[in-house]
This record gives C-alpha cells, structure tokens and sequence, in this order.
C-alpha cells in the first residue's frame, strides 16, 4: 500500500474541490449525515440507551448540587482524578428544567454535535477533499454500543475529549499554518482546552502534547513572545481546579490516575496484548457488537498497524519536501502533513499506553472505553486509503485493497450500529421498571434504603434526593459511598428499608429475613425489584 501511495502525484495528497455545482450537493449531503447522526443519538436518549447506571447518577448528583447552591465539586464524588466538567454543563439545564437523565445527557449531546461539526471541518483543513469529509461526517454519525456509551453518558471525560481533542487540532492547523486574525485568541483558546483536559481527563493528554509539538515546530518563534505568554497563562487557568485543590490538600491526582489504569493489579503480558492489539482497537472505535467482539469483526485489530504506519510515513513524506505554496484554504501541504502524523503518533501512543496497562489485560471488554479518543485520528488514519480509492483505475496495485477497506469499515461500522439500536427496547423496559421502584418507594413513604452499589446512586438520582441510599454488599456489610452523606442519613433513620433487583445475590440474602423474628422483614415487590420493610 505504501508503494502505491508513493506513485500518486504530487497534487494528490491535496485534490482540489469539485466544481462549485456539486458542491451543494456535498453540502446538503454532509448536512444530511450530520442530523442523521445528531438525530439517532437524540432518538437512543428517548428510549433511555444506553442503559445508565450509578456512575453516571453520580455526575447527576454532583450537576443537583452545584445547580443547587449546595457544592461546587473538582472531582468526580469519591475519587482524586476525573474532573467534573460535564456536572458544570448540566447545572444549568437542571436549574431550568429539573433534574432527569435526558436533561443529564443533552450537554453530552450538544458535545457530540461539536465533535462531529469540528471533526469535518478539520478533515476540510487537512485534506482539501469535500467528499472525503462526507466520508469521515458518515463514519463518525455511526455509533455502535461501546461509541455511543463513550458520546452520550456523563460518567466524567468521554464526551468532551472528542470534541476538545478535534478542536486542539483544528486551532493547530490554523496557528501553524499562519492563519490570519484572532491569532492572540486562537492561541488563548488552545492553552485554555490544553488545560481543561488535565483537570477533566488525562487520555486526551497525547493529542495534547502532539499538537503543541506542532505549534512548537512552526511557531517557535511567535511562541517566544506574547503567544507563549498567553498560553502558560490559559492553560494554569484550565487546570486551575486540578491545582488548586492539590495545593490545598497535598493530593497527587497521578497516583489516582495509575491505580485506575490498574497499576495497583496485575495482569500478564499475554492478557495485555489481547486486550491492547486484538480487542481494544474494534471495540473501542466502533466495529463490534453490545459488549462483544465476533471473530470477524476483529479485522480491524489487524488493519489499524498497517494504516497507522502507512498515514505515518505517507505524512512524513510530505513533511520532507520542499516547501509548496498553500493551497486554496490557505493552508500548507507540510502543516497539514504534520497535523496528520500529530494525529498518528497520538494515536499510537494512546493505543501503546492502553496495551501497558493492566486494565487492557483485567478487564478488556469495558475498558476499551479508554480507546475512545482514537476517533480524533480518523481523519488522518483514513486519508492515505481514500487517496489510492480515488487514484485512476490500474494506477496502482493497491487501489482494490483500499476500496475493500473502505466498504468494509463503513459496512462493519454500521452493522454494529444497527445491533446497538435492537437494544432500545430492553432499554426502556428497565428503565419503565425502575421508574415502577421509584414510584412505589413514594407510596410506601420510604426516604432512607439500602442497597447495592449499582442500585444506590441511581434510585438517589431519579427522586433527586428524595430517597438517599447507603451502599452495602452481598454480605450486608457497608459498602462504598461515593457521597458519605447519604449514609450518614441512612444511618441516623429508625428503619431504613432495603431494595435489591429481584434474582440477585443480595435479594437471595435479604430473602431469609423474610418471616419472624426481631429483624425480620416484610417485602413489596415491583417488577424486577424487591423492596423490604422493617416489620413495624
């Protein structure tokens, strides 16, 4: 494939735009992928998917409160690390609207939405080919269950990295390349995103560092004087919450961010690889099935090093020629090509630091979530393949290969797609279910239960706060409180209650309580869930 790329004449690496005719075609074609896209997430938030759970009630909680008056948190509830941005956006669609999950999630749609805006126009920039954005807006509007997990929960930093990551690029392309106007806000604006992102969540933080390379390899000169000024300044302001609180209370937030990419566990290097090379990649991006890999969604495990090397060296080809006017955006062949391998290495430093980590080898299925930024890279990762797609018939032996890749990641992206949209409907069953929990709660007068980790802070958020919950274990034993006050108040109650799903370990352990005896509890079920009452 490098070889065929390498035969392309030089004009290739930046076609021209179609005539202006057809060019509203691609506008309104674009436009179309956008609100397909916007419009299937806005359709999955109606039908409550994906599923939401106590981590993202959490975010929920920490949203009621700042809304409220009543805390302005730095950290996710119960950690050290994991800013709590997306609790800050929703606070005021809480205030105007109430406290609800689809309330929670419309920031996070809103950041999708920017995402996949900035993404096309970053692909524009970079590559100069309308109709390879139309590709790259496709692409990015399907969204399989672990992509649409990552876009739409509010568990802290998925949602914004994308956006955030896309628009670095997007403010290196312009700085680098000389754009001019607003240049002392463009580089303000770059220190500001840089610095957010040490506060909310390090996995952006290789885009991070690959984009300010660039700004340092074009723009050394301008970054001696005001610019570079400006950005140390917007970027101790970004971080200012992270700094601020390990100032006052002495906290490493890196120890946190380590023992939760599982350095406090171990996991052998075979379970590693597997976990990095073979699952993380599909499933992380968007080729598998709910919760799932099949074997033959796994060629993209296989595919992504070769393009990852191919976009690489293809971009630093470009970098190593002669410099060439720009073209009609006003932007270089060498800074987009530069932006590109920013883009690459990125990506393999994030996929690299993945691997290393235990959590690639512990838990490989849902910590592929921590793959999510590699979806900043596709532009880069896909330019070099639509450019020997686009090449003359038989200019190259490579051009069939190319096709077959491109059909077959628009084909496997939306078939996992169309598997994550069959969920809806169990998806809205539990959540009409738990709606029936929190219903029959305020009609037996219930505001103090116990429960499991993954019932607790959910049934706390949908009554927002009117039933408070204290965690325990299968064992009854207290269990870990994200937010200690609330088992402060389960305690002082006089009878506090207990709700388990029906079927679960900690139900089968409450069901012998059933009957007589000074403990002894008396049950009123719902469907899917058991509540149980003092006696008296």
């Amino acid at each position: 494939m490098t070889a065929g790329v390498r035969d392309q004449p030089r004009g290739a690496d930046r076609p021209r735009p179609r005539p202006g005719a057809r060019l509203g075609l691609l506008g309104c074609l674009t436009g179309l992928a956008v609100l397909v896209g916007v419009g299937y997430r806005l359709w999955l938030l109606a039908y409550a998917t994906p599923p939401t759970n106590s981590d993202e009630a959490t975010m929920g909680l920490a949203a009621l409160h700042i809304a409220r008056g009543e805390g302005f948190p730095v950290w996710f509830y119960g950690q050290q690390y994991m800013g709590t941005l997306e609790a800050y956006l929703a606070a005021p669609v809480f205030a105007l609207a109430g406290p609800s999950l689809f309330a929670l999630r419309l920031p996070t749609l809103a950041l999708y939405a920017l995402f996949l805006l900035l993404a096309w126009r970053l692909t524009l920039r970079l590559t100069g080919d309308r109709w390879f954005g139309l590709l790259v807006v496709v692409l990015l509007a399907l969204g399989s269950d672990r992509i649409v997990k990552n876009q739409l929960i509010a568990g802290g930093g998925y949602p914004e990295m994308n956006a955030v990551g896309v628009a670095l690029a997007l403010l290196a392309v312009d700085l680098a390349a000389g754009r001019p106007g607003w240049r002392l806000t463009r580089w303000a604006t770059w220190g500001l995103l840089a610095g957010l992102m040490l506060w909310v969540d390090p996995l952006v933080l290789p885009y991070v560092v690959a984009t300010g390379a660039v700004l340092v390899g074009f723009r050394h000169r301008e970054l001696r004087g005001r610019a570079g000024a400006l950005v140390g300044v917007t970027v101790l302001l970004g971080a200012a919450p992270l700094l601020m609180d390990s100032l006052s209370s002495g906290r490493n937030p890196v120890h946190a961010v380590l023992a939760a990419g599982g350095a406090d566990a171990t996991a052998g290097w075979g379970a590693r690889l597997h976990g990095g090379l073979l699952v993380g990649p599909p499933l992380g991006m968007g080729f598998c099935d709910p919760g799932t890999c099949a074997t033959w969604q796994l060629w993209w495990a296989y595919a992504l090093p070769v393009l990852l090397a191919v976009a690489a060296g293809t971009a630093w080809r470009t970098l190593r020629r002669p410099p060439a006017p720009a073209g009609t955006d006003g932007v270089s062949p060498r800074v987009a090509a530069a932006v590109r391998l920013a883009l690459v290495l990125a990506a393999v430093a994030t996929l690299g630091a993945y691997t290393v980590s235990s959590s690639s080898g512990l838990t490989p299925t849902e910590s592929a979530r921590y793959l999510s930024t590699l979806l900043i890279s596709v532009p880069a990762l896909l330019w070099p393949v639509w450019t020997l797609a686009r090449s003359r018939p038989g200019a190259t032996a490579a051009r069939p290969v190319a096709l077959v890749v491109l059909v077959a990641t628009l084909l496997t992206t939306g078939y996992a797609t169309a598997q994550a949209a069959r969920t809806t409907s169990a998806n809205r069953s539990d959540e009409a279910r738990h709606a029936e929990l929190v219903a029959a709660l305020r009609h037996l007068g219930v505001r103090q239960v116990r429960a499991g980790y993954w019932t607790c802070n959910r049934l706390t958020f949908a009554t927002a706060e009117r039933v408070v919950c204290a965690v325990v274990d299968d064992d009854l034993r207290p269990g870990f409180d994200r937010y200690p006050a609330y088992r402060r108040e389960v305690e002082r109650a006089a009878a506090p209650a207990w709700v388990a799903p029906t079927g679960s370990p900690l139900a089968a352990r409450l069901d012998g309580r059933l009957g007589t005896g000074p403990d002894a509890l008396d049950l009123v079920t719902v469907d899917g869930w058991r509540i149980y009452l003092p006696r008296g």
